[in-house]
C-alpha cells in the first residue's frame, strides 16, 4: 500500500513539473466562452425504431428517422469534439410533413415522430450530465399549415392572409405570412399569453438552458419584451438567441433592447462565405465585422457566429460550385470561427463537410461514418479555445491583411494570441514589428500546427505555407531549461531507486520466509 501511495506520488510531482505555466485563469464560465452544435432533430440519428410511423430516409421531404434517443446515443459524439451546448430545431406536435419542426401542430407537446416529452427530459439530464446545455428553437411567429391551432382557436389569433417577402416593408415583415405559414396575431392577449406560458412550461418541466427564437424580425419587439422577461424570471441564466434574418443589420437598433442575449450574425456570416469559399480572396472585410459589431450590437461578444443553418444552401456547396476543395477550405473558416469574438453555432455534418443546396437539400441525414480529418480539427480547436481565455474574451486587432493572409491579436488578462490564417495559394512570410506583439526577448509558440516565431529587435516573422493556420501564444523566449531537466532526472532515479530498493526488500522477506 505504501509503494503504490508512492508511486502516486512521484507521478503526480512529475505531472506537476511539466504543467503550462502560461495559463490565465477565467472568472466562471460566460456565454462567450460556449461552442453549439445545431441539429435537426429528424435528420442525426435515427436511436428507436417504435417512433418510425412513415419514416423513409431517402426521401427529403418525408421523415427520416431522427429521435431523442438517436441524439442521447451521440452526445458522446458532440462532447468529444469539445462542444458545450447542443440546440435543436424545434421540438414540437407538428402537422403532417413537418420533419424540420418549424409547423407547428401543438405547443405543449413533442412530435411524436421524435418521442415523448419523458425522453425529451432523459436527453437533456444526459447531455447535464455530460456537461452540455441544452438549447431548443421556439419559433413564436407562425402555426403550421392546417394546425388546430387555427381551428381551435380562430382567425382572431393570426394575421389576415398576405405575404411576407424578404425586403416589404415593416408592416408586411411584422403581419405576413412567411413562407405561407398562418402568422400570429401577437397584438392578441390570448396570443400573447398562450406562447409565453408554454415556454415557461418547457423550461419548468425540461430544465431547458436556452431558446433559438427563430424568424425574429417578423415579431413585434413589444412582445419580445415580455417574452424574454417572463422566460428569463424562471430560470437563471436562461439564454435568448434571436434570428434576425439576412436583412439583421438594419433591425439592431429596433431590438437592442428587446431582451435578445444576442443575435445571428447575418453580415458576417455573409463575409465570411464570400471571402473564405476559395483562396486568394481579401479578408479585409470579415476582419473589419468586429469594430463595425463593437458599435451597433448590444453584446458584441455573444454574435453566434456561423456559416450554415437549415435555411441556407451549404457552404461546401458553395465551394464546389467553384472548384475548390472543400476540407482545407473548411478548416480555414472554422480557425477563424473559434479564434474570433462572437459565440460559434456549427450545423450539424459540417464535421464531414456535408453538401447540399437550398431546403430540404441541405439538412441531409448525418452520416457517421466518414473520415475525421475535420473532426480532429473541431476537437483540437476546441481545446485551444477552452484553454485560452484570448480566444473567447480579448480584445481583437487586426495586425495583417493581404489577399487572404490575415494575421490578428487577442489580448486577454495579460495572455496574448497571434493568429495566422493562410488562405492563399502560396506559402507566406509576415513580418509583424516589436510595436504589434512585444518587444525583444519573447517569442510566439504555436500551439495548433507547432509552428515558432522568435522575436528579434526588428520583430517577429511568421512563416505558414499554403492552407495553414496557427495558434501562436507569446511567451518569454527560452532554450533548454537545464534546472527543469536535473529536476525532471532526478525525479526518474529517485523513481527508479525506490522500486529496486523496494524489490531487494521483497526478495529478502520471501528468503527469510523459505528458511523459517
Amino acid at each position: 500500500m505504501k509503494a503504490k501511495l508512492a508511486a502516486c506520488f512521484l507521478v503526480s510531482l512529475l505531472l506537476f513539473g511539466v504543467l503550462p505555466v502560461h495559463a490565465v485563469e477565467k472568472d466562471g464560465q460566460n456565454w462567450q466562452d460556449e461552442t453549439i452544435y445545431f441539429l435537426m432533430v429528424d435528420r442525426f440519428n435515427n436511436g428507436s425504431q417504435k417512433n418510425d410511423k412513415k419514416v423513409n430516409a431517402n426521401d427529403p421531404l418525408a421523415y427520416n428517422g431522427g429521435d431523442f434517443h438517436g441524439i442521447i446515443d451521440r452526445l458522446g459524439h458532440i462532447k468529444d469534439m469539445g462542444f458545450s451546448a447542443i440546440m435543436l430545431s424545434p421540438i414540437f406536435d407538428n402537422v403532417d410533413g413537418g420533419y424540420h419542426g418549424y409547423w407547428v401542430n401543438d405547443f405543449y407537446n413533442t412530435e411524436e415522430h421524435f418521442g415523448t416529452i419523458k425522453e425529451f427530459k432523459v436527453l437533456v439530464k444526459k447531455a447535464h450530465e455530460q456537461g452540455l446545455k441544452v438549447l431548443i428553437d421556439f419559433p413564436a411567429n407562425s402555426a403550421g399549415p392546417d394546425s388546430k391551432l387555427v381551428k381551435e382557436k380562430g382567425l382572431e389569433w393570426f394575421h389576415e392572409k398576405n405575404g411576407a417577402e424578404d425586403g416589404s416593408d415593416r408592416d408586411k415583415q411584422l403581419n405576413g405570412w412567411v413562407d405561407g405559414l398562418p402568422d400570429f396575431n401577437h397584438e392578441n392577449p390570448e396570443v400573447r399569453a398562450y406562447l409565453i406560458d408554454a415556454a415557461k412550461w418547457w423550461i419548468r418541466e425540461t430544465n431547458l438552458d436556452g431558446y433559438r427564437l427563430d424568424s425574429a424580425e417578423h415579431v413585434p419587439v413589444e412582445f419580445w419584451k415580455e417574452f424574454s422577461e417572463a422566460v428569463k424570471g424562471e430560470k437563471d441564466g436562461f439564454y435568448l438567441i434571436g434570428d434576425l434574418g439576412p436583412e439583421s443589420g438594419s433591425l439592431y437598433d429596433e431590438y437592442k433592447d428587446a431582451g435578445f442575449d444576442s443575435f445571428y450574425d447575418y453580415p458576417l456570416m455573409e463575409e465570411l462565405r464570400s471571402g473564405l469559399v476559395k483562396t486568394d480572396r481579401s479578408m479585409s472585410g470579415i476582419l473589419d465585422r468586429w469594430a463595425t459589431n463593437k458599435d451597433n450590437v448590444p453584446n458584441p461578444d455573444e454574435m453566434a457566429v456561423f456559416f450554415d443553418d437549415h435555411k441556407l444552401d451549404r457552404f461546401t456547396r458553395d465551394m464546389v460550385n467553384v472548384k475548390q476543395f472543400p476540407g482545407s477550405q473548411w478548416k480555414q473558416a472554422l480557425t477563424y470561427m473559434y479564434t474570433t469574438p462572437g459565440i460559434p453555432v456549427v450545423y450539424y455534418g459540417t464535421e464531414i463537410a456535408v453538401d447540399g443546396g437550398a431546403p430540404p437539400d441541405n439538412s441531409r441525414l448525418m452520416n457517421f461514418r466518414t473520415d475525421k480529418e475535420l473532426i480532429d480539427h473541431i476537437t483540437k480547436l476546441s481545446e485551444l479555445r477552452q484553454k485560452l481565455p484570448s480566444l473567447s474574451r480579448g480584445t481583437m486587432e487586426k495586425l495583417y491583411e493581404k489577399d487572404g493572409m490575415a494575421v490578428f491579436k487577442r489580448v486577454y488578462n495579460g495572455e496574448t494570441a497571434i493568429i495566422a490564417i493562410n488562405n492563399t495559394s502560396k506559402t507566406q512570410s509576415v513580418s509583424l514589428s516589436p510595436e504589434q506583439v512585444a518587444p525583444n526577448g519573447n517569442e510566439l509558440r504555436g500551439l495548433l500546427i507547432h509552428e515558432k516565431s522568435v522575436g528579434e529587435k526588428e520583430g517577429f516573422t511568421i512563416v505558414l505555407d499554403r492552407d495553414e493556420s496557427e495558434i501562436f501564444v507569446l511567451g518569454k523566449k527560452v532554450g533548454l531549461n537545464y534546472p527543469f531537466l536535473a529536476l525532471i532526472a532526478g525525479i526518474w532515479l529517485f523513481f527508479i531507486w525506490f522500486f529496486i530498493f523496494l524489490a531487494r526488500r521483497g526478495k529478502k522477506r520471501r528468503l527469510g520466509d523459505i528458511k523459517e
